[in-house]
């Protein structure tokens, strides 16, 4: 019966529920009226007279009232104990109107203990029933059908760390949920432990290996959604001992916008395992360069040249040229820059103007520059993998060096007001063909402002090394790994790296290039390097797996060294010598570095652009060598074109011979 009849009623219409819930306030408002009386005289009461006029006016004053605090508006089934207080005030805001209403009546023999009765028996009717009907339609009906619990079979138990209001709202919402069931909270707070909240204890952290062992733990989750990052990576380290699997609810931020919800879970961010937080960005800075002006971001369909794109926007310019050579990276830094352009319309009333076109192409670089009025310029269009470039140096030796030289003519012939260069920590003392011809665009962009006599362009480089989560970085081949069970592939057991968080990145390129006074090299504090395994480590515990190795050989996942691949080193240094300055941002430094001048990086750039047409790589190394501070490579020549080419000829002359 109790089945069927919570069939029938949530087969109901919207409108039919609305109208049982007020013909039941009704009823409640004359056996609380009712029941006041009774409950002050002791006796049965029986109104006489012109109390009963007292009784018709009772729902007239409830029903506004109910209606205007939105008690209808809720759906019941999913009501929470948070909707209690708008119950407590619409009966507290009908029994003083309805006080009023008996005293101006002047109906003699009502007493005056009648309101706090009459408010007490609405409340209780009001908010009993209302949770009753929650109860019932949640608990009793799936249960007895079978279904809650099927779901609690089914849903994985996990621990909560955070009994903050971020980690009851998770529990909250977990519980409508049928993934996951909460079992416990852990909270560092010695006030909160062995208390009790919506059911779930709170215990220490050291009582997590006694939860695992109840309960059949995998999963642990993190609420703490306001925590500074290095708050985060403690927590973090204090679990990696614990065979458990850790995730953390999103950022304030992103549940603020509505970009995602409470319950919507995801992997640890490899920025919280650093700990590093980021340092306020100084608004004058931020907006110098950008707001009010029509700004360029060659490479825009990037990692770093896309995250630009994202904060320029937010800095409101005039308009934003997203010049790209992929057609399709192009396609989705608009169609996301329009989104956002349209979730903050109030805010920002930006021009996207989508430029499909190579850096190598001056002539079109200038075209774009003059048409639109560009003032400044990120330039982020490069060849970056390391590997990659070293089998292809041709290529970005005209990406790199020449596609920054014909942007930066373009730019000085057009007027541009400030150019960018997006650098590398690989530029200094390079070892690879991708840091050379990195070094030798920023040699390009030094001589360039020498020679600021015949021009009025600022040029600047902002040097820094990894960033998390871009294409070329370790972190999503890892990611990738331990989802096909390993092995996560390591070059070296010594390789230690730079790295820091793509936004944090573009926030302080845009802060330094606004510092620029032309020729400056800027450095980025990167903090702490890290070694490559260590991460690999990190996020293999944190996945809740255990390192296959020879202590623990039953372990899921192997770590296989693979040697240092063409090109690499075994680490990376931001300064090429020992003349750096403070700047007025404690994560900017200014580098002071040899500069060829013009006249001498002509002949240079010539002998260059000679050989990277015949695909000399022999002279191409040579003339690194000439120019570039340091340059070593770390291996032969990769080129495949130019290894295959020259394989021909040996074969040839063996046959001859």
């Amino acid at each position: 019966m109790g089945i069927h009849l919570a069939h029938w009623f949530i087969g109901l219409s919207r409108r039919t529920k609305v109208a049982i819930l007020i013909s039941a306030d009704i009823f409640f408002a004359w056996v609380a009226f009712w029941a006041a009386f009774s409950l002050r005289f002791g006796v049965f009461y029986v109104p006489q007279g012109r109390i009963w006029y007292l009784f018709a006016i009772a729902p007239i004053i409830t029903l506004p009232i109910f209606l205007k605090l939105g008690l209808y508006r809720a759906i019941i089934r999913y009501i929470e104990i948070r909707a209690l207080w708008t119950i407590v005030q619409a009966c507290t805001l009908y029994a003083l109107v309805f006080a009023l209403i008996i005293y101006q009546s002047g109906i003699k023999g009502i007493p005056r203990t009648v309101t706090p009765l009459n408010w007490l028996n609405m409340l209780v009717l009001v908010s009993s029933s209302r949770f009753f009907v929650r109860w019932w339609l949640g608990d009793i009906y799936l249960s007895l059908s079978g279904a809650r619990q099927f779901e609690r079979q089914n849903k994985k138990n996990v621990v909560i760390y955070g009994a903050g209001k971020a980690g009851i709202q998770l529990a909250a919402a977990l519980d409508h949920g049928s993934e996951f069931k909460p079992v416990a909270f852990i909270d560092d707070n010695v006030e909160l432990q062995r208390q009790k909240v919506n059911g779930l204890r709170i215990y220490p952290l050291s009582s997590l290996s006694y939860l695992i062992d109840r309960h059949n733990l995998a999963d642990v989750l993190l609420a703490i959604p306001s925590a500074s990052r290095s708050r985060k990576s403690e927590i973090i380290r204090l679990l990696e001992p614990y065979a458990v699997h850790v995730m953390t609810m999103p950022g304030l931020s992103d549940i603020a916008e509505g970009k995602v919800k409470v319950d919507s879970l995801q992997e640890i961010e490899i920025a919280d395992l650093l700990g590093r937080d980021s340092v306020p960005p100084d608004s004058a800075l931020l907006s110098a360069n950008i707001t009010g002006k029509v700004i360029m971001v060659t490479g825009a369909g990037g990692s770093i040249g896309s995250e630009l794109c994202r904060q320029i926007m937010r800095l409101q310019p005039k308009s934003l040229i997203l010049f790209e050579l992929c057609e399709y990276g192009l396609y989705v830094i608009e169609k996301e820059l329009l989104n956002l352009r349209t979730n903050l319309n109030a805010l920002i009333n930006v021009q996207i103007i989508t430029i499909l076109g190579s850096v190598q192409d001056g002539e079109r670089v200038e075209r774009v520059c003059n048409a639109f009025g560009v003032q400044t310029i990120y330039h982020a269009a490069a060849y970056k993998h390391v590997p990659m470039v070293e089998k292809n140096p041709g290529e970005a030796i005209w990406n790199n060096i020449f596609g920054t030289l014909h942007t930066a003519k373009a730019a000085i012939n057009a007027n541009v007001e400030t150019f960018v260069l997006i650098s590398t920590d690989k530029a200094v003392r390079p070892t690879n063909t991708m840091g050379a011809t990195k070094r030798f665009a920023e040699l390009v962009l030094q001589a360039l402002s020498q020679d600021s006599v015949n021009h009025q362009t600022r040029f600047t480089m902002v040097r820094f090394g990894n960033v998390l989560d871009s294409s070329g970085s370790v972190v999503p081949l890892f990611r990738e790994q331990i989802a096909k069970g390993g092995p996560v592939t390591v070059t070296d057991a010594r390789v230690i790296r730079y790295f820091m968080t793509i936004p944090e990145a573009a926030q302080l390129v845009i802060q330094a290039g606004a510092m620029g006074l032309g020729g400056d090299v800027f450095v980025l504090d990167m903090g702490e390097p890290i070694r490559i395994v260590d991460l690999a480590k990190r996020m293999i515990h944190l996945s809740g797996l255990e390192i296959k190795d020879e202590t623990h050989p039953h372990g899921e996942i192997e770590i296989r060294f693979i040697g240092l691949r063409p090109g690499e080193k075994l680490y990376e240094e931001l300064l090429i010598g020992d003349n750096v300055s403070e700047t007025a941002h404690k994560r900017i430094m200014r580098a002071e570095e040899h500069i060829i001048p013009w006249a001498e990086l002509k002949t240079l750039l010539s002998r260059l652009e000679t050989a990277a047409r015949s695909e000399d790589c022999e002279a191409v190394r040579s003339i690194f060598k000439n120019a570039v501070t340091g340059y070593a490579p770390q291996c032969e020549i990769q080129d495949l074109l130019w290894k295959n080419v020259n394989k021909t000829t040996v074969e040839s002359a063996k046959t001859f011979v």
